[in-house]
């Protein structure tokens, strides 16, 4: 079964573009093509409409990238978000992965790299290029080192941050756990709450300042 995609962008010819691309894609299909946030609302209305992935563009017209991706977290956090923009900046990489961006594109991205961005997005839940990762890294660390050490971490989330280290998605985390994806979707939200964190980047970081990369 293909992962549906909806592409979320105002300059129609680049959507066209890129859902000529998608096309191509073994494991990917466009489900449809919006303007802006607001007309993905809309559309979203119907379930039958609610894609696996968004690629979302940054810069819209009545509702951006950023405000998209922040409702598209609250409402349907299942669906994977891909933010595809012409912004390197790292304000508009970091704002847009806490609003809920598990990946960030450029638009100049070689058909090749962005299939493959596609497939680790399903695979792993997240993917980052290398100029992203090292800008997210940094942006973490710096916000990871003055919070407070939590003294009450169970054994088995220590654990699961050893393995949140590694490429494993949450489900070969969960056999190697010998529990079920849920369980370890658990496990990854208590750790969120009481370290104050967003993402598994962040639990990433986290881990290996803390030596659980030993």
């Amino acid at each position: 079964m293909k992962n549906s995609i909806v592409i979320v962008d105002d300059h129609i010819l680049i959507a066209k573009a890129l859902g000529s691309i998608l096309a191509n894609f073994e494991q990917f299909e466009v489900l449809y093509e919006c303007e802006n946030g607001a007309e993905l609302q809309e559309k979203c209305n119907h379930k039958n409409n609610i894609p696996n992935i968004v690629l979302l563009d940054i810069s819209m017209p009545i509702m951006d990238g950023f405000a998209t991706a922040k409702w598209l977290k609250e409402t349907h956090p299942d669906v994977l978000i891909m933010a595809l923009s012409m912004q390197d900046d790292e304000q508009s990489l970091i704002k847009m992965i806490k609003c809920g961006a598990k990946g960030y594109l450029l638009k100049n991205v070689h058909p090749t790299e962005l299939e493959k961005a596609l497939n680790n997005l399903v695979k792993n839940g997240h993917y980052y290029p290398e100029w992203a990762a090292s800008k997210v890294f940094a942006s973490l660390i710096n916000e990871t080192t003055n919070k407070p050490q939590p003294e009450h971490l169970t054994e088995r989330e220590k654990t699961f941050l050893q393995y949140a280290i590694t490429e494993m998605s949450y489900k070969e985390i969960a056999d190697k756990m010998c529990c079920s994806p849920r369980t370890v979707e658990s496990y990854r939200d208590n750790l969120f709450e009481k370290l104050g964190l967003r993402t598994r980047v962040g639990l990433a970081v986290y881990a290996m300042k803390n030596g659980f990369d030993q």
